[in-house]
C-alpha cells in the first residue's frame, strides 16, 4: 500500500531516529509545524521537500511519487515554488543592497560629516572594521543560503573591487586631492576583499551542509 506524503516524510525520520524537534530545528521551523506536515494539515514547500530529502537521506523521488493522492500536493508544489523564487530573488537583492548601502553611507560620510583631522582615523575604522566586516557577514549570508548557487564564487571578485574602491574613492582619492595628483588604485586591495568574501562564502556554504548532519 503506497503512502501519502505526509506518511513518507514521517516514516523517513523515524526510520533516521529523529524527532519532531530535532528536525524542526534543522529546518528552522516550529514543531508543530513538523507535525502539521505529517498528518498533512499543511504541507511543506519545496525548498523543505529538499532539505527533507538530504536529512533522511531518501530520494525526491521516494518522497513525491508514485501516488493519486500526490495530485494535490503537486499543484500546492507549484504555487509554493513560485513564492519560493520570489522570496529568494528578493532575498537576493535585499543582501546585496545592504551590502551597497552601508558602503554608500560611509563614502558620504567621509566626504561629507568628517573633518580633515578625522580623516585618517575614519578611513582606517572604515576600511580595516566596517567594510571587511560587512563584506563577510553578506558574503556568509549569501553562502549559507547558497545564493546564485555556483554564481555565487564571482561575487568575491566584486566585493574585491568595492574594497578597492572604498580605498581610493576615500582616503586615496583625500591625498590625490590635496596633493594635486593621481595616484594608481591599490589593486592588491581586490585581493584582500576577495579573500574576505571567500572566506565568508566558505563558512556559510559549510554551516549550511552540516545541518542536516
Amino acid at each position: 500500500m503506497e503512502h501519502d506524503i505526509g506518511s513518507k516524510i514521517k516514516s523517513a525520520r523515524l526510520e533516521k531516529k529523529l524527532t519532531q524537534e530535532h528536525v524542526a530545528e534543522l529546518l528552522g521551523v516550529s514543531r508543530q509545524t513538523i507535525s502539521n506536515w505529517e498528518n498533512e494539515k499543511s504541507y511543506p514547500d519545496i525548498i523543505s521537500v529538499i532539505k527533507m530529502s538530504d536529512c533522511y537521506e531518501v530520494s525526491l523521488d521516494y518522497l513525491l511519487k508514485g501516488e493519486q493522492t500526490m495530485k494535490t500536493y503537486y499543484e500546492y508544489l507549484e504555487e509554493s515554488t513560485n513564492v519560493v523564487k520570489s522570496n529568494t530573488n528578493r532575498n537576493k537583492i535585499i543582501t546585496i543592497l545592504s551590502y551597497m548601502l552601508v558602503w554608500a553611507i560611509a563614502m558620504i560620510a567621509f566626504w561629507f560629516f568628517i573633518s580633515g583631522s578625522d580623516a585618517m582615523g575614519y578611513s582606517l575604522v572604515y576600511l580595516w572594521i566596517l567594510l571587511p566586516v560587512t563584506t563577510f557577514i553578506v558574503s556568509f549570508i549569501i553562502g549559507k543560503n547558497d545564493f546564485w548557487a555556483k554564481g555565487k564564487w564571482a561575487l568575491t571578485l566584486f566585493f574585491g573591487v568595492m574594497y578597492m574602491l572604498a580605498e581610493y574613492g576615500t582616503f586615496a582619492m583625500a591625498n590625490n586631492i590635496a596633493f594635486n595628483k593621481l595616484n594608481a588604485p591599490e589593486w592588491g586591495l581586490v585581493v584582500a576583499g576577495v579573500i574576505i568574501s571567500a572566506i565568508g562564502m566558505l563558512m556559510g556554504s559549510l554551516l549550511k551542509k552540516k545541518r542536516c548532519k
